[in-house]
């Protein structure tokens, strides 16, 4: 079931590059307003009473966009390498993929913890809906729960630059035909 750009060169099902594209979006938005809402005084209202709550529902989308992801990979299946990738390559590329998806997953219930355990959380934040917070307040796993949470996140980030490094690698430098980044577009 894959759609091909010319007949000869197989490309990741349209839902998937939608879904990619918007998940991508999310998540280094997500990133950056992570970073302000730190970088804020805490007796900045608009800390608390913005970047939180945004911080908290971009997180939960970026976490059901990756469900959905991996719903539609099981669905319509994703092309094969390219055959002008080695073997090490394609297996590098496998276990990265698959660290991506672990921490797609993992950095939002690792967010989700945190606010769910802290003790002067008001909840956690949907885009006007509040989900109920599953974990008991606990100031202890909760600053726990916080430092896992930005390890895990800079972790993302960090597979997320050496995957656009593969992409811009084999479209500019490998000049590969059946490069990922045209495959996604």
């Amino acid at each position: 079931m894959q759609s091909t750009i010319t007949g000869e060169r197989p490309r990741y099902h349209l839902s998937l590059r939608i879904i990619h594209w918007c998940r991508a979006a999310t998540i280094l938005g997500m990133i950056f307003l992570g970073w302000w809402m730190v970088s804020l005084d805490d007796a900045d209202a608009v800390k608390f009473d913005w970047g939180y709550p945004y911080h908290k529902s971009f997180g939960i989308l970026a976490f059901l966009l990756a469900l959905i992801q991996l719903t539609l990979r099981g669905r319509f299946g994703t092309p094969a390498p390219s055959p002008r990738m080695g073997r090490l390559e394609t297996k590098a590329a496998h276990v990265a993929h698959v660290a991506l998806y672990v921490l797609m997953i993992a950095v939002p219930l690792l967010g989700y913890a945190r606010s769910s355990t802290f003790p002067e959380s008001d909840g956690i934040y949907f885009f006007g809906l509040y989900l109920p917070e599953l974990l008991g307040k606990n100031n202890a796993l909760s600053d726990i729960f916080s430092q896992i949470h930005a390890v895990a996140a800079y972790s993302l980030l960090g597979l997320i630059a050496l995957h656009v490094a593969g992409a811009i690698k084999h479209r500019l430098f490998d000049k590969d035909p059946q490069d990922s980044l045209s495959r996604m577009l």
